[in-house]
């Protein structure tokens, strides 16, 4: 049995277990639940349960570079962090000219985000060899790379989901206890987890050691809601 998360012009796009939301609903009573994206707070706001359902009091989302308290952007951490990307990091423009001048060209839409990143949804991925160059390249202009299926990220360093749930705890003087993710963005926030679980089926698994982290024994779907079991878990013994 499914239950419907996620709403995208009108229609269902996004699914729980009905299980792994009742989960979700007792661990956020019982803790600070903190969901972490990469994606845009209009993009994340789809999910429609966190509007009155699971109502939350901190969401992270454009990969760190915005934190929801209550609903509400805390300008405090954004416009830090936008003067200190102002200061310390090549504009977005001026990196893309290079990558170009030195004969990198993607082929395949580009995407920004919050006018604060970029992605392209690549129809030719690039060789392993040319990505490592380019990881070198952008590295020394205060930015960084992750290749996520089709979806080729260009992110300044400045921004992180890590240092955006360090604030977060520092604000209210708590620990993560726990923490998942799937994609090689999410190791900057899970590594400041004590427990961390990341899904069979994540990108992760081929680029950490396994005993860094719990893998999930289903995919997909099921995967979530084994790992808010875990959290549960963790709550009741209070670990």
């Amino acid at each position: 049995v499914f239950k419907s998360v996620e709403q995208k012009d009108g229609n269902w796009v996004g699914y729980m277990t009905e299980k792994g939301y009742s989960t979700l609903q007792q661990i956020n009573r019982q803790s600070v639940f903190i969901p972490v994206t990469t994606r845009t707070t209009e993009q994340f706001k789809r999910f429609v349960i966190f509007e009155k359902e699971i109502p939350l009091t901190y969401a992270i989302t454009a990969n760190g570079a915005n934190i929801l308290y209550k609903g509400e952007l805390l300008t405090d951490w954004s416009e830090n962090l936008h003067s200190l990307l102002i200061r310390e990091v090549a504009p977005q423009e001026e990196l893309l000219a290079t990558l170009k001048k030195e004969g990198f060209q993607f082929d395949g839409q580009l995407k920004q985000v919050e006018k604060l990143f970029c992605y392209f949804i690549l129809n030719c991925l690039p060789t392993a060899s040319d990505l490592l160059t380019i990881r070198e390249l952008v590295a020394l202009y205060g930015w960084r790379i992750s290749l996520q299926g089709r979806k080729l990220y260009f992110i300044p360093t400045l921004i992180s989901k890590g240092k955006a749930l360090d604030y977060i705890c520092n604000r209210e003087g708590m620990e993560a206890i726990a923490g998942a993710g799937d994609s090689v963005l999410d190791w900057d926030f899970l590594r400041n987890c004590r427990n961390r679980f990341v899904p069979r089926h994540g990108e992760l698994v081929d680029k950490l050691e396994t005993s860094n982290v719990t893998l999930t024994n289903n995919l997909g779907i099921a995967a979530g809601e084994e790992i808010l079991q875990h959290f549960q878990t963790l709550l009741t013994l209070k670990v």
